[in-house]
């Protein structure tokens, strides 16, 4: 690496470390790169609009920001808590299911962790400290351990990124997405059970089963954005980015026509949100596409091609250190730095060592996203501690036996290629 880049990337962590904004961070330290490397200081603007403009993929990020503001807005999101109250509400910990049920349901719609959290997540909360059925730390903890299975079922805004560096499809990214996702709701439910009997919590009111039919038929509408959706891109019908904008409408339509609770106001305020949002989210795309310029500059992901495959490292073996290192690193930056920056680094050795992208693609997104619930610089955790006022210190006590669940299931998808890729190998993926 020449000093120059040794320089910036120093500017870059420094500046990331005092606080100021990733984005501005890297784009600072790429504008110093171009000055000591003698460079035309207009390519950091140059290489960052095109990345942005020659992408179509990126077009399906402001639209699921969109449809995640419709289906937070109004009563949606309270009709489908209800079904999912209705469906496992009457088990011991039923609020604690609901919780994680709920998540499963809604990261069919809004391709978000953080759009889980502080949406339908904070409603199940404020439901489970309740009367102090469940202490505040713990249903804190539940719910941003959940919102972690929002970006891994589809539709998926990490997917997106990782499709965009990649270059594979999204389609089949989304689809091997479903089961581990599952996977891993399955996961907190046994750790919750656990827990659930071993702290003696209460079991909460049962919905009668005569009233299931006439909740389920309440959401029905909302379920069925995640079937639209699916049956878009793998009947063939649209790409992932057509299927974007019909999941936004789709939402809209529920929202104002078919629920009315969604006034002109709420519209302005919905769309002005989903703006705001994709312009933060837009604006790291473009600084992660600078550095990547700079990167690709320095032949890094050739260098570190070549001194890892020196080592005769075994592929698994590979999976495991680039994970270890991937998580270490989620503790400090956010999930779109590390898709865009770090992660193209490992994948020139990824493929060399015949790992499978899709399989590796999904791994890693896992990965950065148990990150956001790892103390102490865990978004998810700051995110719920400002949106319910519960303690910090008791998220964090409560967060691990989640965190380490979630690290179990990570480790059996990377040990199990076949629960990952199983669903696209059904639908022609020849991975």
């Amino acid at each position: 690496m020449s000093i120059a880049f040794l320089i910036s990337l120093g500017g870059f962590l420094l500046l990331g470390a005092i606080g100021m904004p990733i984005a501005i961070a890297a784009l600072a330290g790429a504008i110093a790169y171009m000055f000591m490397s003698g460079q035309d200081v207009g390519l950091v603007a140059e290489q960052a609009l095109n990345g942005l403009f020659n992408s179509y993929v990126l077009l399906a990020v402001p639209l699921f920001i969109l449809a995640a503001n419709f289906m937070n807005a109004g009563t949606i999101s309270d009709r489908l808590l209800n079904f999912c109250i209705a469906i496992v509400g009457r088990f011991r910990g039923g609020l604690a299911h609901v919780n994680v049920l709920a998540s499963v349901i809604f990261s069919g719609m809004s391709g978000s962790a953080i759009a889980d959290a502080a949406g339908i997540g904070r409603v199940i909360i404020e439901l489970m400290t309740r009367n102090n059925r469940y202490p505040g730390g713990y249903a804190a903890a539940l719910t941003a351990a959940s919102s972690v299975i929002g970006p891994i079922i589809p539709p998926s805004i990490p997917m997106i990124l990782y499709a965009l560096i990649s270059g594979s499809s999204i389609g089949y990214l989304f689809l091997a997405g479903i089961v581990p996702g599952l996977f891993m709701a399955l996961v907190l439910m046994i750790l919750n059970v656990i827990v659930a009997h071993k702290r003696d919590f209460k079991r909460d009111e049962v919905v009668p089963l005569r009233d299931i039919p006439r909740l389920t038929l309440r959401a029905f509408p909302a379920l069925m954005l995640p079937v639209i959706l699916l049956y878009g891109i793998y009947g063939g019908v649209t790409t992932p980015t057509e299927a974007a904008a019909i999941a936004a409408i789709y939402a809209l339509i529920l929202a104002a026509l078919f629920y009315r609770s969604v006034s002109w106001r709420d519209f302005y305020k919905l769309v002005l949100d989903g703006a705001k949002s994709t312009s933060v989210v837009g604006l790291i795309i473009a600084s992660a596409l600078v550095l990547n310029y700079l990167v690709a500059s320095e032949n890094l992901p050739s260098i570190v091609a070549d001194s890892l495959s020196s080592t005769d490292m075994s592929p698994l073996a590979f999976m495991l250190l680039i994970n270890v290192i991937i998580l270490a690193l989620g503790c400090l930056f956010d999930a779109t730095t590390l898709l865009l920056i770090v992660v193209p680094l490992f994948l020139p050795t990824a493929s060399m060592l015949g790992i499978d992208l899709v399989h590796f693609g999904v791994v890693i997104t896992i990965n950065i996203m148990i990150g956001l619930i790892t103390p102490p610089y865990g978004v998810l955790l700051f995110v719920l501690n400002g949106v319910t006022g519960i303690p910090l210190r008791d998220i964090i006590r409560e967060i691990w036996p989640f965190v380490f669940a979630l690290l179990g299931a990570l480790l059996v998808l990377v040990f199990i290629p076949d629960m990952v890729l199983w669903l696209p190998r059904m639908f022609g993926y020849a991975g």
